[in-house]
């Protein structure tokens, strides 16, 4: 706050006197207590000294600042400091003084308060914002300095506390300012700051809206030297932010929707609008104008384009617009571009076509089509742009132009415009509208012109729509008139390559109307003469469509000669285009194609494809002799001026490679003798010259950002580029080598970051070179010395220390699974930094590649080390994390000296990460280190120590990325292939053991272990082991991994898992234990009996989230890829679960005080996962329903009283769990001496428990009724149907036939007492019929399931209760809802498959009695509807091409199906369908099958007696 200096020197006591101390102690003491006075009277005090002397623009200032104790302004209040109250005080009592001050001023002027504080901040704007007078005159002052933005801010802080005291007018402040030639960017931060809306100076007057287009435009145009002329550096976002702001509100005034309140308001509204859309309007085609192709974009031009085409972009993500608004902006954007200046004709348009390409259209143009695109769906831009070509002139270059946009970005956009493009023909041949038909051509020829990979050629499409007598033309002779006369119309602008199509592939016409093509074939013909275009000199593979550029006729030869080898070598036959040419166009054919192909040449000592297809051309008599003979001579000649040493000159290519040998060991020289960086950067230089000419790039290939595709095969190059890019791995190496005599990396200079930024210079070379390292590495890495192992990792340092400018790679499609822990968080298709690529195809399975990796991971460690400044974190950017990772795994594996040191520095934890790289000094470490790299006579062993000891080294193990976790671990060491380990089986059990014990579990969760919780180890170990398995198939296609996984150390893995889960279970043991002895507390108590209860229940979480995603499919498609899925998923767990302790499944819980096993985790899993995957549907594997029958054995020991705790876990799997019952009655004759035997053991011989004997007296009484052994029903035991059925089943169908027979003739005793049985024993026969339609069984094991079903239908047909079994809710099941439970999915819902496959096998009794059954017919037409929509659909069983022969084809049970429901219909009364049932089966079939649905309605409607009682 400003005080005049009198009033300062008034206050103060004078300081030219001169006074003792004691004198002033004395005068300080002799005066008089002042009197107190209150907060208010001070303040009053206050402002009267203030209002003294004050001026009023700088309290303007002062009341915005933060506080007196600050220099610097910001806008916004900093969260994070402590003076937050003292702040907000300050700036209350300075406003309290600036409206005071301006209240007192506007008393002496005699003006309201409202104008002054306008007048006053207007005048202080105009101070802040007008240019010096030296510098008004560049003219190009668009945005505020830094300093003047930072007042600006507190003026307007202080104005906005005048806004909230009601003393300040903005609209008063606008009036004033817009006469004083106001600044966007002012209006801009008016806008932010919420005093003046942009709506508002819109609608106030039309001229600021011509003011604002040129603002605008000068801001957009301002370029990046006016930006720096204007402040500093970062302006840019300033500007865009100004641009941004605007735009939205001028999309908000035009296109949102606003119901107005009053009578006069629609009007301002619309006229508000119609300003807003204006300036969006002008902007757009001053926007179009820059780049318009004719003149190009310049560079400042281009940078004003850019501007404005980014803020289409920003107005995407503002909250601030509502959707529909911005969707009716685009659309309206969009069409003002379809419609910019339509003055090119549809004639120019088609001469002019293939320069409107996507590749040819300006980045900005398409950048700003996608940007307009983005909102809607293709099929709603495509009739939208059928709509502006219908209702508009329009711009046809900017309409094509859209059009190949929407094709490139949109993956729809073929389809979709095929379908636009069938219907424009349509309409065109219908009411022969020109228009339509030219649009048509127009678009059809587009989309060629984008390459075959997004549309048809245009020849293809042309033989599409008028090849074929059922073309667009072929219905009448008027049509075939309008075709014509449209080609020939189109004749004189047509370019050749269409012309060409169509003269060689022609449209059909009838013979009678030959002459009426032949009369355009001549115009064409002539035409193409006036160009000077011959047909016959047409290539035999040209592409006609005009997506390539036009290729010389010699060149097209050879090509032609290329592509005809290609076929011949590739199918054995000559081509039929060969064939042709040599009949029909002979010219060329002797003229241009012979002699390219029979030029002449050193032949092969083996016959290669070219002499093979020409000796097959000679032997179809197409080679004339004289011209054979003429070639068979030059080829001699050839070859005896090669043997005879004479030398060919040497070619371009050989003189440019031995120019590139040269350089680089002069390279090599220069940094052997320590030159100069300078005279380094010079020879780096011209060696990049020389890469230019040996290898230039291709337009395709100068996008540097754009990721490399590697392959799997060998590089895909040419013979000069393989030894360009072995030349420069050499010359690297060397050099590397040389400098390195010298000096340490760090102090090397920067040659090696500048050759690795040379090779990004040349794109395609650096592919081949990446693919020459990918390939390389893992495969020929063994025999690569110690100067290539130290040169290849130091240029995958400099690769990584590139960062953002080197492009990235794709790996190839089949490596999604990699030996790198980083992989599972990686996929193949995602694209992968380089030297993180190269990093993880280092293999680490063999002891060979595990020395070599080895060695590359410790020289690359070593020379990032050394590079590095010791003073900064440096290491991050110069090695990889997964090579870091890598080198972790093998040097304890390798290096047993190491362990030790691990182990201590695990215990050392991550905080002395500071203090150690403090303690490396100035780096000295890792150039010792670099030294023992670099001797020769330095073991590995010993170069592995000192880097292990290494400070820099430990202190790059605490960042989190280079930790190699418990996770990473596993997955390295399950690829190892045991029969080629560097370990024996004892040493690997030891190295194991440590790493589990010593290593991960006692280590901290931060550091990547388990922090003492084998519960958690034990689940990272089964998650590892099922991620291993999962990626089986992808990990034995990797380059460097073809070992299959019956030889991985997944064995010894499993081992270390039954360790720890038996530690688990012995903890258990032993807190429960001390509990039973009164050892433990009650928190104790409760944590070993919560720990009890969960017991191995990890097991069942691991599965969950594996198979999480299999539950999420929708599709039939993808449900069958689940379902695989699952069934891989599974085959792992169940394997792991297999080697583990039965036991340990079966928690054991307290309730009430007694203990009882805890069945609900097995129950969920078993029907969640185990049911969906039974193969044969149904019935559990043997070993698995054993190992969950032991484990309930085996826990029950831990209860109160075991033989209760069973039957009582038998009771719950009978309700719950309907499968494992049904699996343990059908395996029981396994089961029994397995579990009679443990309970033995368990129980000292006591008798088994009541549900365990009624399974095995449920299996004797199947055993005796299929052997006829039982009568009457005094036998069957009193067990569940399911369980009884089960039992059965599984004797019936494992019996003699004979056997089977008795058995069979026996089941009449069931039918009254025990249907439920039958029932059951219905459904499991049914399931044995489509596993058997399934499987690749064959048509005999079919017609089996279906003998044994027809032998009990007799006996159910009569009550409803079997159809229960075919009804799709459980809730119509009723008794029955336990098949659901115990069925695969796929099975139920091929029931109807099932029931039309018995149905018409029934004989004629049956069949009556079964359609008196209830509900007969209303299941039998619903199972045919579903099985004919699961035919149609694709869902019913294929046939197995390695089946046998007698497969039924389901297209036959289909038919059958038919034929029987129409029977059954006949056979139906009237009333045995409700009228809704009826209602119902009559849609559905008449979508389906209208035959049945006009059965269904003339047999079962009621009788109509109107006509009986007309007579009344």
């Amino acid at each position: 706050m400003s005080l005049e200096m009198s009033t300062v020197l008034d206050l103060a006591p004078s300081q030219s006197q001169k006074a003792s101390l004691s004198s002033l102690l004395a005068s300080r003491t002799a005066k008089r207590p002042r009197d107190h006075l209150s907060g208010q009277d001070l303040q009053e005090a206050a402002i009267q000294l203030l209002n003294s002397n004050q001026n009023l623009t700088d309290l303007l200032l002062e009341v915005g600042e933060q506080s007196p104790k600050f220099g610097k302004f910001s806008l916004y209040w900093d969260a994070e400091e402590k003076d937050v109250p003292e702040r907000s005080i300050v700036q209350k009592t300075g406003a309290s003084f600036l409206l005071s001050e301006l209240k007192r001023q506007s008393q002496e002027l005699g003006v309201p308060v409202g104008v002054l504080s306008v007048r006053v901040v207007l005048d202080r704007v105009l101070e802040l914002t007008t240019p010096a007078a030296e510098t008004e005159e560049d003219g190009d002052h668009i945005l505020l300095t830094p300093v003047q933005r930072t007042q600006l801010g507190v003026l307007l802080q202080s104005t906005r506390e005048l806004l909230s005291a009601g003393t300040f007018s903005p609209k008063l402040l606008w009036q004033e300012y817009w006469k004083a030639q106001p600044r966007l960017e002012v209006v801009y931060h008016l806008h932010a700051e919420n005093i003046l809306a942009l709506e508002d100076l819109l609608e106030s007057d039309d001229g600021v809206r011509i003011w604002m287009i040129k603002q605008l435009k000068a801001l957009c145009g301002l370029t990046h030297a006016q930006e720096q002329r204007e402040g500093e550096e970062g302006q840019g976002d300033t500007k865009q932010k100004i641009l941004s702001t605007i735009m939205l509100a001028l999309v908000r005034g035009g296109f949102e929707e606003v119901q107005a309140a009053s009578g006069s308001a629609p009007s301002c509204s619309r006229l508000f609008s119609q300003r807003c859309q204006s300036v969006l309007d002008n902007m757009l085609s001053w926007l179009l104008g820059l780049l318009t192709p004719s003149q190009g974009p310049q560079d400042q031009g281009k940078t004003a384009a850019e501007a404005w085409v980014r803020v289409f972009e920003a107005s995407l993500s503002h909250a601030s617009v509502l959707g529909e608004a911005l969707r009716r902006f685009y659309t309206h954007s969009l069409t003002y571009i379809l419609t910019y200046c339509p003055l090119l004709k549809v004639s120019d348009a088609v001469a002019m076509q293939n320069n409107w390409t996507f590749a040819k259209t300006s980045p900005l143009l398409t950048s700003l089509l996608c940007k307009l695109c983005v909102l809607f769906s293709v099929e709603e831009l495509l009739s939208r742009l059928q709509q502006v070509l219908e209702s508009h002139e329009v711009n046809w270059q900017h309409v094509l132009c859209c059009l190949s946009t929407l094709l490139v970005y949109h993956a729809d956009a073929p389809r979709c415009l095929k379908e636009m493009l069938c219907r424009l023909l349509g309409t065109a041949f219908e009411a022969y509208d020109l228009e339509s038909m030219i649009t048509a051509f127009l678009l059809a020829r587009q989309g060629a012109l984008e390459g075959p990979a997004l549309f048809p050629s245009y020849t293809d499409w042309f033989k599409l729509a008028f090849g074929g007598a059922s073309g667009y033309h072929g219905n009448s002779k008027k049509s075939l008139v309008f075709l014509l006369k449209f080609l020939s119309d189109l004749v004189p602008f047509d370019p050749p390559q269409y012309l060409k199509v169509h003269i060689l592939h022609p449209p059909y016409v009838p013979a009678k109307h030959r002459s009426l093509l032949q009369e355009y074939v001549s115009l064409a013909k002539t035409r193409l003469a006036d160009l000077k275009v011959s047909v016959e000199e047409m290539g035999l593979y040209e592409d006609v469509s005009g997506a390539a550029g036009t290729v010389q006729p010699q060149q097209q030869a050879q090509q032609d000669v290329e592509k005809a080898v290609s076929l011949f070598e590739s199918t054995g036959r000559i081509s039929t285009m060969v064939m042709e040419a040599s009949i029909f166009r002979r010219p060329y054919f002797l003229g241009r194609f012979l002699p390219a192909l029979l030029a002449p040449r050193m032949l092969p000592v083996k016959a290669d494809a070219r002499m093979n297809f020409i000796e097959a051309l000679r032997r179809a008599d197409k080679i004339p002799a004289a011209v054979y003979s003429s070639y068979t001579e030059s080829c001699q000649n050839e070859m005896q001026k090669q043997q005879s040493g004479v030398e060919r000159p040497m070619e371009g290519s050989e003189a440019l490679l031995a120019v590139l040998h040269a350089q680089l060991q002069e390279l090599r020289r220069l940094l052997s003798s320590g030159a100069k960086q300078g005279d380094v950067s010079a020879q780096l230089a011209r060696v990049s010259d020389t890469l230019s000419d040996v290898s230039p790039e291709r337009p395709e290939e100068m996008d540097a950002h754009a990721p490399i595709q590697l392959h799997t095969g060998p590089p895909p190059s040419c013979q000069l580029l393989t030894k360009v890019v072995n030349a420069l791995l050499r010359g690297f190496c060397q050099c590397l080598l040389e400098a390195s005599r010298a000096n340490p990396p760090n102090r090397q200079g920067a040659w090696a970051a500048q050759f690795v930024k040379l090779l990004l210079g040349h794109r395609r070379l650096l592919a081949a070179l990446l693919h020459r390292l990918w390939d390389l590495l893992p495969k020929q890495g063994q025999s690569l010395g110690a100067a290539h192992v130290l040169g290849l990792a130091a240029l995958l340092v400099q690769f990584h220390a590139a960062g953002p400018q080197c492009p990235t790679i794709l790996p190839p499609s089949s490596t999604s699974s990699s030996s790198s822990p980083s992989s599972s968080s990686s996929s193949s298709s995602s694209p992968m930094p380089v030297a993180e690529a190269l990093s993880e195809a280092l293999p680490t399975h063999t002891a060979d590649h595990m020395h070599f990796s080895l060695r590359f991971c410790v020289a690359v460690v070593s020379y990032g080390l050394c590079s590095s400044s010791p003073l900064q974190d440096q290491e991050q950017h110069l090695l990889p994390s997964s090579l870091c990772k890598k080198l972790l795994y093998l040097v304890p594996r390798l290096v047993p000296e190491v362990r030790v040191l691990a182990r201590r520095g695990a215990g050392a934890g991550g905080g002395g990460g500071q203090e150690e790289r403090a303690a490396a000094g100035d780096g000295g470490e890792a150039e010792e280190q670099w030294k023992c790299i670099t001797d020769p006579n330095v073991t590995l062993t010993k170069s592995v120590l000192e880097l292990w000891r290494c400070e820099a080294f430990s202190a790059l193990q605490t960042i989190p990325d280079y930790l190699l976790s418990f996770s990473d671990w596993l997955s390295l060491e399950l690829r190892v292939q045991r029969s080629q380990d560097a370990l024996s089986d004892p040493q690997r059990l030891e190295y194991e053991q440590w790493a589990c014990e010593q290593l991960y579990l006692p280590c901290a969760v931060e550091q990547g272990g388990c922090g003492g919780d084998v519960r958690r180890a034990c689940t990272l170990i089964l998650e590892a082991v099922m991620d291993m398995v999962g990626s089986e198939q992808s990990w034995q296609q990797r380059p460097e991994a073809r070992a299959p996984h019956t030889d991985t150390c997944l064995p010894d893995v499993l081992s270390r898992l039954q360790e720890l889960v038996c530690e688990l279970q012995m903890t258990v043991q032993w807190r429960r234990g001390m509990v039973a002895r009164g050892g433990a507390d009650a928190e104790a108590e409760a944590e070993a009996e919560a720990e009890a209860e969960a017991g191995l229940s990890f097991l069942f979480d691991v599965l969950a989230r594996q198979s999480s995603s299999s539950d999420a499919a929708s599709t039939h498609s993808q449900s069958l890829s689940s379902t695989l899925s699952l069934q891989q998923t599974l085959h792992t767990w169940n394997r792991v679960v297999l080697a583990l302790p039965a036991v340990c499944l079966i928690p054991v819980r307290s309730e009430g005080g007694r203990r009882t096993l805890n069945c609900q985790p097995l129950i969920e899993h078993v029907n969640h996962y185990q049911r969906k995957v039974c193969s044969p549907a149904g019935l559990l594997p043997y070993h698995l329903t054993a190992h969950f029958l032991r484990g309930l054995l085996g826990a029950s020991v831990c209860c109160d009283s075991p033989a209760a705790a069973i039957n009582s876990a038998v009771s719950e799997i009978s309700q719950h769990c309907p499968l494992l019952l049904a699996s343990a009655g059908r395996w029981w004759a396994g089961l029994s001496p397995v579990l009679v035997s443990q309970w033995n053991r368990l129980s000292d011989g006591d008798d088994l428990p009541e549900k365990l004997r009624l399974l095995a007296d449920c299996h004797s009484w199947a055993c005796r009724w299929v052997r006829g052994e039982t009568s009457g029903l005094a036998a069957v035991p009193s067990a569940s149907p399911l369980l009884l059925a089960a039992c059965l089943h599984q004797q019936w169908t494992s019996a003699p036939d004979s056997l089977a027979k008795t058995g069979a003739e026996k089941l009449s005793q069931l039918q009254q007492q025990h249907k439920p049985v039958l029932v059951f024993l219905l459904f499991f026969h049914i399931t044995d019929l489509l596993n058997a339609y399934l499987s690749s069984q064959g048509g005999e094991s079919v017609l089996m399931a279906q003998k044994h079903c027809c032998a009990i239908l007799p006996l159910v047909v009569q009550t409803a209760d079997w159809l229960q079994m075919f009804h799709s809710k459980p809730a119509e099941q009723g008794q029955y809802a336990s098949i659901t439970s115990i069925s695969t999915e796929e099975n139920h819902r091929l029931m109807p498959l099932a029931f039309h496959s018995l149905v018409p096998s029934l004989d004629a009794a049956v069949l009556n009695w079964a359609v008196r059954a209830p509900g007969f017919l209303y299941t039998a037409t619903q199972s045919y509807c579903k099985l004919l929509q699961l035919f149609l659909d694709g869902q019913t069983p294929a046939p197995k091409p390695e089946a046998s022969t007698d497969q039924v084809d389901i297209s036959l049970v289909l038919a059958k199906a038919q034929k029987s429901l129409l029977k059954i219909i006949t056979l139906s009364s009237t009333g045995c369908l409700t009228h809704t049932q009826r209602s119902e089966l009559e849609t559905l079939c008449g979508e389906l099958d209208p035959e049945v649905a006009a059965t269904l309605s003339m047999q079962l409607s009621p009788p109509d007696f109107s006509q009986e009682l007309d007579f009344l």
